[in-house]
């Protein structure tokens, strides 16, 4: 097993740690400067869409992940993200303010949210959000004068500081620079006392407000900070979609998310990277497995759906760290072999005993 020797007290602060995670991370962000050379146009427009869901995932992944706090409604944070910014822009708004007021906004929402359901917990909150989101989508299909109605509206392109970014390759490099910044900023957030009374919270509210943390508030600072994410995350995917319309933004883009979260593996950001790469390339697999199932299955309604569902269930059974979680365990595996002992990650509860007596 690796063991790292610290000779300085900035190590106790670096966000990462091991040589080995510095060499993956610099060589993943090195691929994706170069991509650009690499793929075609249409390939850099999926990365684009890619980077949008990644870091929709990662706001997320601050509520549910961090804060433990349960939502079927988050893509309505997206949606309003995305209806925000493109109604910004259409009128001459810059793209950098038009998309911090777009996050603003969506994260407004989500601490009036928050402070409403913050008594809420597991089934119940997911219900609430839930419900939120069916009545968001109700509401931006209704302000026709506004949004466009259920008919939809077009999304302008791209300006930034008068220059406009038509290709392809620019907005990739565009996108990933908010990507990485949000990156970076939650991984601060989550090391800073903000962050640490989320995941106290998440742990065991009890124990939580016998330290002394209000509960409540770190609750809603969690819907605030995931909030904004999404909704930078939905002006960003604006773009990419070119047309907007409210049932893009419904219950199954909030499947969608939370598949992203459990699959990838809760509690990490790069649970949530994962994530989205999973959830990237299932649409694909899903129309390959269509042309072997029979027609009369392949017809019927949902089955996206069910199959996104399935896949959450197995993974909460058989691997509820995700695919993070198995990565970690391949990880020490290949450090530690062939000392590896098959006992090494037993499953435990998060919560102490008090953390039942709500």
């Amino acid at each position: 097993m690796r063991v790292l020797f610290k000779t300085s007290y900035d190590q106790d602060i670096d966000l990462l740690v091991l040589p080995g995670e510095r060499m993956r991370v610099g060589a993943l962000i090195a691929l994706a400067i170069l991509a650009p050379l690499l793929l075609s146009s249409y390939y850099l427009s999926e990365l684009a869409i890619f980077f949008s869901f990644a870091l929709a995932g990662i706001g997320l992944m601050v509520l549910t992940g961090f804060s433990g706090q349960v939502s079927f409604g988050h893509a309505a944070f997206v949606g309003i993200g995305a209806y925000v910014h493109a109604v910004l822009v259409a009128r001459g708004v810059p793209f950098p303010l038009a998309l911090a007021a777009a996050g603003l906004l969506a994260g407004g929402v989500g601490a009036a949210l928050g402070r409403a359901v913050s008594a809420m917990h597991g089934f119940y909150l997911a219900i609430a959000t839930l419900a939120f989101s069916i009545v968001m989508e109700t509401v931006i299909g209704a302000m026709e004068p506004v949004t466009g109605g259920h008919m939809g509206m077009p999304v302008p392109g791209i300006a930034l500081f008068g220059v406009a970014l038509e290709e392809a390759w620019q907005q990739h490099y565009l996108y990933l620079a908010v990507l990485l910044f949000f990156v970076w900023g939650v991984a601060n957030l989550m090391r800073a006392p903000t962050g640490r009374a989320m995941i106290a919270v998440r742990d065991s509210e009890t124990s939580a407000r016998s330290l002394g943390i209000d509960v409540r508030s770190a609750k809603m600072t969690a819907f605030f900070v995931s909030a904004l994410i999404a909704g930078v995350a939905g002006g960003l995917l604006a773009h990419q979609l070119q047309y907007l319309s409210p049932e893009t933004f419904g219950v199954g883009m909030s499947l969608k998310l939370m598949l992203m979260i459990v699959v990838g593996g809760l509690g990490s950001i790069s649970g949530a990277i994962f994530g989205a790469v999973f959830v990237s390339f299932l649409p694909n697999a899903i129309d390959a497995l269509r042309a072997l199932m029979p027609d009369g299955l392949v017809s019927q309604a949902g089955l996206e759906s069910f199959i996104f569902g399935a896949f959450i269930a197995a993974f909460i059974i058989f691997e509820p760290d995700g695919l993070h979680g198995r990565w970690r365990k391949l990880r020490l595996f290949l450090e530690t072999y062939p000392y590896y002992k098959r006992a090494t990650f037993i499953r435990q509860k998060r919560y102490l005993k008090t953390g039942r007596f709500r």
